[in-house]
C-alpha cells in the first residue's frame, strides 16, 4: 500500500496544523538524528568485541600473540 500525492499532501497539511510550521523541522531534525544513532548503534553491535578476538587467538591479546611471533 503506497501513499500517493494527494494522501502526501493531507498528512504534511495535518502536520503543520498540529504541530506548527516552525516545529516540523525540528522534529525532522531529531528523527534524523535517532535514525543516524540507531545506524551506528546497529553498527557497533555487528563489530566484534575484544573478548571475542581474543578469543579467536585461542584466548591471548594481540600483544602476546605478537611477541610470539
Amino acid at each position: 500500500m503506497a501513499l500517493g500525492t494527494v494522501e502526501l499532501v493531507i498528512l504534511v497539511g495535518i502536520a503543520i496544523f498540529l504541530f506548527g510550521a516552525k516545529k516540523i523541522p525540528e522534529l525532522a531534525r531529531g528523527a534524523g538524528r535517532a535514525k543516524g544513532e540507531f545506524q551506528q548503534g546497529l553498527q557497533e553491535g555487528m563489530a566484534p568485541s575484544a573478548a571475542e578476538q581474543d578469543m579467536d587467538r585461542g584466548g591471548m591479546t594481540e600483544e602476546v600473540t605478537n611477541e610470539r611471533e
